[in-house]
């Protein structure tokens, strides 16, 4: 039996997802825009006109067909590998990624939600940076914040990132939120939101480093770790 190469594994999930979503159009949106391609660019690569792109991803025309979607996802790949392949190291990340340890849940969403919107569900009380809620986030990571700085290296803590960076970071039993920022700080990826979660007030510096790096800042109010990583996963698409 031939084995499945790391392309046709992420093709296969990517087709998945956008076939079986209630949102194709969204769906479709997020993986262009995982991938870092325009309408345009999609657009050549694949032979069809820009504002057939556009029409698709605003609902105006039905989901394509799977010969379109093949074609649409094949050219990401190409477009992906031609840069060095930032988005299926990304992935391969991603796979070897499993809850326990520091790491408490993970998920990537079908489509984007707001910055404010993962607030609301998370009850966050937002300290810095509130202009920059209104980004588009693709995925959520909960962690321990204390086994997360004391055992995980650098290396393992990009792990924490999924299939991109534009994701929250919530950490969870956080002393003074000073530790969170300063791993971000060191890192050359940048979360889209911190929540964190077990503290009323955060280190003076690790706020600073926040509005250094505009990474928006929320407390959970929800007591209990559990409750907060079922409200997410709930509300989630």
């Amino acid at each position: 039996m031939a084995l499945v190469t790391l392309e046709e594994e992420f093709s296969k999930m990517i087709a998945g997802e956008i076939v079986l979503s209630a949102n194709p159009s969204n769906t479709l949106r997020k993986w262009r825009e995982t991938f870092g391609l325009s309408k345009t660019d999609l657009a050549k690569r694949i032979g069809i006109s820009p504002s057939v792109i556009c029409d698709y991803e605003k609902g105006r025309r039905k989901s394509p067909g799977t010969k379109i979607i093949k074609k649409i996802i094949s050219a990401l790949l190409e477009s992906d590998i031609e840069r060095g392949r930032p988005v299926l190291k990304s992935y391969e990340r991603c796979i070897g990624v499993t809850r326990g340890g520091a790491i408490l849940d993970i998920k990537e969403f079908s489509m984007p939600l707001k910055a404010r919107d993962i607030c609301d569900i998370a009850r966050g009380k937002v300290l810095v940076n509130k202009d920059q809620l209104g980004k588009e986030l693709y995925g959520y990571t909960v962690l321990d914040s204390l086994k997360a700085i004391l055992e995980m290296s650098s290396d393992e803590f990009l792990k924490v990132y999924g299939l991109t960076s534009e994701r929250a970071l919530i950490f969870t039993k956080v002393a003074s939120g000073r530790s969170p920022f300063v791993a971000i700080r060191v890192t050359s990826i940048k979360p889209g939101l911190v929540i964190l979660h077990g503290l009323k007030d955060v280190d003076s510096l690790g706020l600073e480093i926040a509005l250094k790096e505009k990474i928006p800042v929320a407390i959970s109010e929800i007591d209990d770790v559990q409750v907060l990583i079922e409200e997410l996963r709930r509300n989630t698409s």
